[in-house]
């Protein structure tokens, strides 16, 4: 079992433990393969260094960077900007960081500024096929994943390390969800930035929460500790257990915003791309269908279920204990944590086997 270290790597902590965190590589496993892999993490150094010894020296600082005003002026410069994007060159951008465009639903010409390039839109029916189990939770989005427990007898358990569960979701729904299971996704900035629905059930309540705007960087998530539930961040709270749901019970989709990331665009469409339905209680959302949107960026999608009602795919949870990768999580837990690989509407999970009864017979009567 994965239990709490006594220090975080944050103010406080001994220069040794921070350095060698700077110095570690974060790796991560491809899921298909299992081939490991470096990441490369953009803007490393500064972040690192931001979150390290500005943030003990400099707390101020750090607070000016991850508010809304600084996030969306660095979002301009970045992406907005005609001048940024003629020195940068779209081609460039998109060669490096590695996107197939043949896969977009607009032709490769359209894409001549970084913002067009990280909001782009595939033909994910084609390049992201879905099995057709409606009872199959599928990931949200393209992103790197880790699993885990709120339950402490869990050997996947970390106790209020990447968020608080009060905090994530508000007092109002936390109670339910206690001793429940979670999946985070972490989206890096060559990733496709359309969040998409993972199961199939109505909303039953929608907010946002208020919050900054910090780094999803592994070495800022280390340093600020519980961060997802500091930024502002969108709530989705889905019924499963309904006629023609996924069985799942409850389940918690918290879109959490991070630096650059100025808002989030709740854009469902039970079809395609477009006309977008408002996000409110009582509209019945489509597994894998188009949720919403990141703006340019890096961000974060948590997912959180009932105790007891979905079995997590075996591979994720194989690979994420792997003790020969060196992850940035598993130097922090001081036990093997490790990132996944996943691809948008693959299957993450599925419904448990036994609330899968239960809610088939709460459908008969």
């Amino acid at each position: 079992m994965l239990r709490e270290p006594e220090m975080l790597p944050a103010a406080g902590a001994s220069r040794m433990e921070s350095s060698s965190l700077r110095s570690q590589p974060h790796e991560f496993v491809w899921r298909d393969t299992g081939r490991v892999q470096a990441e490369e993490l953009f803007c490393d150094r500064v972040i690192t260094y931001l979150y390290d010894r500005v943030r003990e020296h400099a707390p101020s600082v750090v607070r000016a960077l991850a508010s809304g005003r600084m996030t969306r002026l660095l979002g301009f410069f970045n992406y907005d900007l005609p001048l940024g994007a003629r020195l940068s060159g779209a081609r460039r951008l998109v060669e490096r960081l590695g996107i197939d465009l043949e896969e977009c639903v607009e032709p490769p010409e359209f894409y001549t500024t970084a913002r067009r390039i990280f909001e782009r839109r595939i033909r994910y029916e084609a390049c992201r096929p879905m099995e057709p189990d409606p009872q199959a939770v599928v990931s949200p989005a393209d992103a790197r994943v880790l699993v885990g427990s709120l339950d402490a007898a869990s050997h996947l358990w970390v106790k209020d390390k990447f968020f608080s569960l009060s905090e994530l979701v508000g007092p109002a729904w936390a109670r339910r969800f206690t001793g429940g299971q979670f999946a985070i996704f972490r989206l890096t900035p060559e990733k496709y930035h359309y969040n998409h629905v993972p199961v199939e059930g109505v909303v039953v309540d929608f907010y946002e929460l208020e919050g900054a705007f910090h780094s999803c960087n592994p070495s800022a998530v280390v340093a600020m500790a519980t961060p997802y539930s500091q930024n502002r961040r969108a709530v989705t709270i889905i019924d499963t257990d309904v006629p023609g749901g996924s069985c799942c019970g409850m389940v918690a989709m918290v879109e959490v915003a991070a630096l650059m990331i100025g808002r989030i665009e709740q854009r469902y469409a039970p079809r395609g791309y477009q006309p977008y339905q408002p996000m409110a209680p009582d509209l019945w959302l489509r597994r894998g269908q188009p949720k919403s949107l990141f703006l340019p960026g890096s961000s974060v999608d948590v997912l959180v279920f009932e105790p007891g009602r979905v079995t997590f795919a075996e591979e994720l949870l194989r690979h994420q204990l792997r003790a020969d990768v060196r992850s940035r999580f598993s130097a922090w837990l001081g036990s093997p944590w490790v990132e996944v690989d996943v691809r948008v509407r693959s299957t993450i999970a599925r419904a448990h086997k036994g609330a899968r009864r239960r809610c088939m017979l709460k459908e008969g009567s």
